[in-house]
């Protein structure tokens, strides 16, 4: 796809010269973190339903993205190029836009609750060149949706599939062939790499008031807005970060998928939301921060008080959406860190 990007000289060099953007890339912070901490646990990320557990280092994620950005650019996936995916907070998501960065490619994260309506004009008016998804999320057959609407998306090339039975799935495509030790794999993942200004995530909008609206970010402009974020709240390498809320938002896609990586922190993925099981993750992983919209923050504190163990290593969570109320909040927070000086608090 082109994108019509306009960068006005005069703006872009105030942005540099006032440090509000940061000249780099999810490349250069995932290499980082290689050199620096390869075998420090990067990714956790749990399956609710089958209770499967995927986690991933440092070096085993970098390798996991060298090996799908290949894969993808076999599937003739080329710079700026759009893939589109819908899925739920699946390590796939993860490694899925590692992969498009590392190529040049730009990731069109879509919300899982989409149906026909929304993925025809999305993924139509995106030119979306590649469209991954899982075979069956929450009693939805995602996989029989997509295969109905192929024949309207002309740019469509390729339907991928996670946890499909066939050629057609991401695991036979993308995350199981060895691409990255092929001969010409350096070449492939370094001579179209982005720069800070090229355009990495096309998001769209609600569509509240009219059709949806692509919104195009650079790493420039999403970092602008994530590392003075991080700062403001004091978080860095040994922050353990949950996110429950969706990656195709962006709450969940800078806080919970690109934040970590550039505080070289940890990640801990949940893909439906139930406190019970966030509390669980919160006390075995040692979760000091999340982020989500008031009702998470109201079930998590409701479960804990009822529970009564406490979940001390929870620093911040940083609740957006609805006011809360002053008393509530106040009552809530030593509801949560009970017991914290007890042993197993």
């Amino acid at each position: 796809m082109e994108f019509d990007t306009v960068l006005l000289a005069a703006r872009r060099a105030r942005m540099l010269d006032q440090g509000l953007w940061h000249q780099s890339t999810i490349n250069e912070a995932l290499d980082a973190c290689v050199a620096e901490c390869p075998d420090k646990l990067a990714l956790v990320a749990l399956r609710l339903e089958t209770q499967e557990r995927t986690q991933f280092s440092y070096r085993e994620m970098a390798r996991m993205a060298d090996r799908i950005a290949i894969g993808l650019s076999r599937l003739g996936v080329r710079k700026g190029d759009v893939v589109a995916c819908q899925l739920p907070n699946w390590w796939q998501f993860t490694l899925l836009y590692l992969a498009c960065s590392r190529i040049g490619a730009v990731m069109n994260p879509l919300m899982h609750i989409f149906r026909e309506r929304e993925l025809r004009f999305m993924l139509q008016h995106g030119e979306a060149r590649v469209f991954i998804a899982p075979r069956v999320f929450r009693g939805h057959d995602f996989e029989a949706m997509v295969r109905g609407l192929q024949s309207e998306l002309p740019h469509l090339a390729h339907t991928v599939i996670i946890g499909a039975q066939g050629a057609n799935s991401f695991e036979a495509l993308l995350s199981d062939p060895h691409w990255e030790e092929q001969a010409d794999a350096q070449d492939v993942l370094t001579r179209s790499r982005p720069t800070p200004d090229d355009v990495t995530q096309l998001i769209y909008t609600s569509g509240t008031t009219g059709e949806p609206k692509g919104v195009m970010h650079t790493a420039n402009t999403l970092m602008a807005n994530i590392i003075p974020y991080a700062r403001r709240l004091h978080l860095g390498s040994d922050d353990v970060v949950l996110m429950a809320s969706p990656m195709a938002h962006q709450t969940g896609f800078m806080y919970g998928l690109m934040m970590p990586i550039l505080l070289k922190a940890r990640a801990v993925l949940q893909d439906v939301w139930d406190a019970a099981q966030a509390t669980a993750l919160i006390r075995e992983q040692g979760v000091t921060f999340t982020m989500a919209s008031t009702p998470f923050l109201t079930d998590l504190s409701n479960h804990v008080a009822a529970d009564g163990g406490g979940i001390p290593s929870l620093r911040t969570f940083l609740s957006a959406g609805a006011p809360i109320p002053g008393p509530w909040s106040r009552r809530r927070a030593k509801r949560l860190a009970r017991r914290s000086s007890r042993p197993g608090g």
